[in-house]
Order: structure tokens, then sequence, then C-alpha cells
């Protein structure tokens, strides 16, 4: 428990210090933005410099961990360390470029495969979300927990859509559809991290997606556990945080939303 106080520690400093950094760069990317790959899919000088103070703090206080950071891949020797960090500097950067406010930085911690320490700090919002594995999860340094909402048509879900959806059926838009019936909404952020938070702290009932990578969920998973809520696969099997595909609920929907996902057919490829 001393080990994961300090590592929380340590990651908060880095959140708060790549969210001062993401804010100083708002408005001011228009000219550095840069397109990875996919359509939509982004990076800015903004993801590069937060993820540069992340990197800084984290190698000066652990020298030896080795670190998945979304800009910059694999980083150290991760065959025989049970320590792996996952970051993500700048979640939500097509909100960050259109100065939409809705993007985090995330972090998260997996001790032996495990995730076991997550901040996600939101600097639109000043909104810091910390949690470790057995010492609870707070928003802003006061407790939260998961909704108590029990019934599936007065919830209120969360989604995504992965940045390959133009080229597979396997796309969400079926999911986002079907949920959009059964419940009193679902609402799309463009940040993984955010709605994990928002999960946690009970503002939504449930969250799925995806096409995500580790750093996209690291931390928002210890949130949602600590807070009281559940985490699998969409069978509700263990995750499998390399699969790229999470639900995450407040744990009395989890049965009903992964019986939805499950029944659900794609729809028919209609778009260009």
């Amino acid at each position: 428990m001393t080990n994961l106080q300090i590592f929380l520690d340590i990651a908060t400093e880095a959140a708060l210090a790549a969210g001062a950094v993401l804010q100083g760069y708002l408005g001011k990317v228009e000219d550095a933005i840069i397109e990875k790959g996919r359509p939509g899919d982004l990076v800015t000088a903004a993801d590069k410099a937060a993820e540069a103070v992340i990197l800084d703090i984290i190698r000066r206080h652990f020298p030896d961990h080795p670190i998945l950071a979304e800009e910059s891949g694999k980083l150290g020797n991760q065959d025989d360390n049970e320590f792996l960090w996952a970051i993500d500097p700048l979640d939500g950067t097509t909100n960050f470029a259109h100065q939409y406010p809705c993007f985090a930085v995330s972090i998260g911690l997996f001790v032996a495969g495990v995730p076991k320490v997550g901040v996600i700090y939101d600097p639109s919002q000043n909104e810091l979300f910390r949690a470790a594995i057995g010492l609870g999860a707070t928003r802003n340094r006061r407790p939260i927990r998961v909704s108590d909402t029990s019934s599936l048509a007065k919830s209120l879900l969360v989604t995504g859509f992965a940045y390959d959806r133009r080229e597979t059926p396997d796309n969400n838009y079926a999911e986002f559809c079907q949920l959009t019936h059964l419940t009193q909404g679902v609402r799309r952020s463009g940040a993984a991290s955010i709605d994990l938070a928002h999960v946690a702290c009970g503002r939504v009932d449930g969250y799925w997606e995806r096409g995500l990578s580790p750093w996209d969920i690291a931390a928002g998973v210890v949130l949602v556990q600590e807070a009281g809520g559940k985490v699998t696969a969409y069978d509700q099997t263990p995750l499998q945080v390399d699969s790229g595909r999470i639900l995450a609920t407040n744990g009395t929907l989890h049965h009903h939303i992964s019986r939805e996902l499950q029944q659900i057919k794609p729809l028919e490829r209609q778009f260009r």
C-alpha cells in the first residue's frame, strides 16, 4: 500500500504538470497538427510537450521503470520488470485541436500486468481523478462512487468510435443506435479517460468502446474499480487490455449492457 501511495503521488505530480502544459498550448496549435495515419487520428505539439514533461518526472523518480507512451511508444526494458507506466499525455487530441473542452492527461501503472494506479486530470474543468488498488478513488481529493442506477431504461451511457470505423463493419454504430433506444441517452465525449472517470464518479452509468490502446484505459480501469464499479470484456470475461475492448459500468447494469452488446448485429455498410 505504501508503494502504491508513492506511485499515486508521482503520477499526480506528472499529470498536473502535463495539464499545465496543455493549457499553455490551447488555441495555439493550428499550425502544428499532424494526422498520424487514419483520418482524425491527430497529434499536436501539445501532445509531445506534455508527454516530455511526464517522462521527465517518472524517469527522475523511477529510472528503471519501463514506459508505454502514446507518442514515444515502448521505452525501457519491459521483459524483466513488474512495473509498466501507460501514458496518454493528451487524450482527446481532436477535441483539443478544435478547442472543444473535453480532453485529459491519463497516467496508469501496471504492476505484474494488472492496472494498480491511475490518475486522470481534466485541465479544462480542473478535475483531478485519482485511484490506487486498496486506496479508493477520489475527485479533487474527495471520495467518489459509481451510480446506483439499476434500470437500463433510466440509465445514461457513454461510448466512442475507433479511428478505423470507416474501414471496418465492427464500428460500434449498431451498438450506439440500439443502446440509445434502450436508455435515456448515449453520449460520445471523444476521450476514453474522461468517460471512465465519469463512470467512476457516477455521472454516467456505463461505458463501452472498441479500438482502444492500453494508455487509453489503464488509469480509468483503476478508478472505476476503486469507485465500486465493474470492468470486463464485452462478454463479462476478465478484461484483456490489449484487446482494445472494454465494458465499464456501475456494476448493477453490467449484465444488462453485456447482454445487449453480444446480441446486437452490425449495421450493413451504407456509408461512403
